[in-house]
């Protein structure tokens, strides 16, 4: 027993859950030399990003759904293809149903999508090509930051240390080498709305929705919103296969990206235990020391790595009187709450959509279809929640993976996520999931006359089920909403912008640090060089 206590005690970094970052930033950690190990609560790996049984015979993604924002870097520094990853790109980005009995077919090539948007609107198939190249243009300047550390601001010279000052002077020069125009659209995304922003361009309903729908996608908020321009931006930072812009399904679901991260940080010589609970981060003088477990034990290490949201970790896993007293208050403000609803259904047949019949294959069942077919509709959304917990004709994407993945469903049927907005995070959900299940279910009934009847069985996730299963406080899928305030050099908090808490020997490697959520891998990556630099 005690050799066994003496060698945990050689541990450099503990990694508090095994979600997608926290391996990442494991396997970056023992790449250089440091000794680590990861305590995951849920019995699998993966965190979030993880494909699980829900009905006998039907498998599918249980949360995170989709693959883009995954870094190229982490999939290369972490070997992932060649351990076995394949994502199929979606052979268009989205498909629209609208209540008329038109569609639109959205993204891909740009002439076939031009000829779609010009069903609608031929000024606005015009204005594509202009409206890429704006939105290119800023996604790849923030892209630059996306795996470094932003500046810690505050102090005596408005930045903490010397690295901070380096960071700041690196951005304000990216930024004043930006043409006027392209200053003033860094500034619109960041301030503005989606639904305005889009409103000023473009004409089309259907067009506007499409491209208006990445706004609120794990948004509580009316694409209307002030700031929800960025969310939009946030969406455009991702490719498939080294094609920018591109979304594809993980072969096997989003675990096997995580198994993967898992497999290649074990051979880099991390331990990684499941059914690990961790109930308390030990802090003694000040430091973070270690951690106690539910079962009792405790596991001690130079420093200790939080994948999990910093609202749970600061307000549910550390004692309120060993933090500052205004970085407590910082945190009790931090906000989280995603408005997200998840569904994964097993299927008969493919769904038989009025607008375009058929329940044989075809593109638009292999795309993100997305029933909402204005930004008025989404306003409404959001509004119905705010005023009764949940939207009447909520905010809906379908995705069926089965159709290119014959791993997850018997022969001849299919499996089919459905993501969806807006549901309040603090409504009372033991109450009114059944309701809001049957208001989801509604929406694709309406477009697809077969869906009820071809429905085997499903798998619902409200808000609180989020938070109870997977650690996603007020089910926010960001781990903190992706606000103005909750950004860049203010994520998590103001002054602790570089991956590490207030106390010593504590860091953030999760979604709750810059650059935010979805499946990128950055904030593990970015976390891992900060710890590493500290620890050396």
């Amino acid at each position: 027993m005690a050799a066994a206590g003496a060698a945990l005690d050689r541990l450099d970094v503990l990694i508090v859950g095994a979600g997608h970052n926290g391996l990442t930033c494991a396997a970056y950690l023992a790449a250089a030399g440091l000794k680590v190990r990861v305590l995951e609560r849920r019995p699998v790996v993966g965190g979030a990003a993880v494909t699980e049984e829900f009905l006998p015979g039907f498998r599918n993604s249980t949360a995170s759904y989709t693959v883009s924002l995954l870094n190229p870097k982490v999939i290369r520094d972490l070997r992932l293809a060649e351990r076995g990853l394949r994502v199929v790109e979606r052979p268009f980005s989205n498909f629209v149903p609208l209540p008329d009995g038109r569609y639109l077919r959205f993204g891909g090539e740009i002439g076939a999508t031009q000829a779609e948007v010009a069903k609608f609107s031929k000024a606005d198939a015009q204005r594509l090509p202009a409206y890429y190249a704006q939105l290119d243009r800023v996604a790849d300047q923030l892209k630059q930051w996306v795996l470094q550390a932003p500046p810690n601001l505050g102090g005596p010279f408005i930045v903490q240390g010397w690295r901070d000052l380096i960071s700041a002077a690196r951005l304000l020069w990216h930024y004043g080498r930006l043409p006027r125009d392209g200053q003033r659209d860094l500034v619109d995304f960041f301030t503005k709305s989606a639904g305005h922003w889009l409103d000023s361009i473009f004409e089309s309903e259907p067009l506007r929705a499409v491209l208006g729908w990445d706004s609120v996608v794990g948004n509580y908020a009316s694409p209307y919103a002030a700031g929800s321009a960025y969310v939009l931006l946030h969406h455009c930072f991702g490719e498939v296969n080294g094609k920018p812009g591109k979304w594809g399904h993980a072969i096997g679901g989003m675990g096997r990206i995580t198994e993967l991260m898992a497999d290649e940080a074990r051979a880099r010589g991390v331990r990684i235990d499941v059914g690990a609970a961790v109930t308390q981060v030990l802090v003694e003088g000040g430091r973070a020391v270690g951690v106690r477990l539910a079962s009792g034990e405790e596991v001690h290490a130079r420093a200790v790595a939080a994948n999990v949201n910093p609202k749970l970790l600061y307000t549910r896993l550390i004692a309120r009187d060993a933090l500052p007293a205004d970085f407590a208050t910082a945190i009790d403000r931090y906000r989280c709450g995603s408005g997200s609803f998840r569904i994964n259904v097993a299927l008969a047949e493919l769904p038989d959509f009025s607008c375009l019949p058929g329940i044989q294959s075809q593109p638009h069942h292999a795309s993100g279809i997305v029933f909402a077919p204005s930004l008025a509709y989404m306003d409404r959304a959001w509004r119905d929640a705010e005023a009764h917990g949940f939207a009447a004709a909520p905010v809906v994407e379908m995705l069926i993976p089965s159709i290119v993945d014959d791993t997850l469903a018997p022969k001849g049927a299919h499996v089919a996520s459905l993501f969806c907005q807006q549901f309040r995070p603090d409504a009372d959900w033991d109450a009114l999931k059944p309701q809001a299940v049957e208001a989801i279910f509604d929406v694709v009934q309406s477009h697809c006359p077969n869906f009820r009847r071809s429905l085997i069985g499903y798998r619902a996730l409200s808000p609180l089920d989020l938070e109870r299963e997977f650690g996603l406080v007020g089910g926010d899928i960001f781990h903190g909403q992706l606000s103005l305030d909750q950004l860049f050099s203010m994520r998590p908090v103001f002054g602790h912008a570089r991956y590490r808490g207030p106390l010593a020997g504590l860091y953030h490697c999760g979604s709750g640090a810059h650059p935010g959520g979805g499946v990128t891998g950055a904030p593990g990556h970015n976390a891992a060089i900060e710890i590493s630099r500290d620890l050396s």
